[in-house]
């Protein structure tokens, strides 16, 4: 069976990570790659036996993952939650053997909070990567316009 970490970088995301770290049952582990909060991100974050990596002068986003037991990374932001469609689609992802010589990576349709409402996202953004993966946008996975799409979306807060 395929291990997953979520990772998340936080910065006094108190009041929004609970939230988020609730979804993620269908995660083995959570790295959490805090850029140095000063509320209670963190006691939170151990709360839910998340792994705190304190955020330095890495070059790369990768330079982070090294403490992750897992094999796949799926990344959110502290503002977002998995629906239960898209915890189904991870179970059933991680039961299912990977194809050896592939590099896999999958998308995940996002739906955004607005004050006018709930504003779904017209491309999927890639999400769910190998540990290995080096093709980075800061702190997330370079979109893949080709990275197939797994059911279910990831719920983005605006508002606490």
């Amino acid at each position: 069976m395929r291990r997953l970490a979520a990772v998340l970088h936080t910065l006094n995301d108190g009041l929004r990570v609970g939230r988020c770290l609730e979804t993620l049952y269908p995660c083995d582990e959570i790295l959490i790659i805090d850029q140095g909060s000063t509320d209670q991100t963190l006691r939170i974050a151990r709360e839910y036996g998340a792994r705190i990596v304190r955020a330095g002068n890495a070059l790369y986003a990768s330079d982070y993952f090294t403490p992750a037991d897992a094999a796949w990374l799926l990344c959110l932001d502290p503002r977002e939650s998995l629906t239960e469609g898209l915890a189904a689609s991870l179970f059933e992802w991680k039961s299912q053997p990977s194809e050896s010589g592939r590099t896999e990576i999958f998308s995940i349709f996002v739906r955004e909070e607005t004050s006018n409402g709930w504003l779904e996202h017209a491309e999927p953004q890639t999400r769910l990567v190998p540990l290995t993966w080096q093709r980075w946008n800061g702190s997330w996975p370079a979109a893949d316009p080709l990275a197939p799409v797994l059911n279910g979306v990831v719920l983005r807060f605006c508002f606490p």
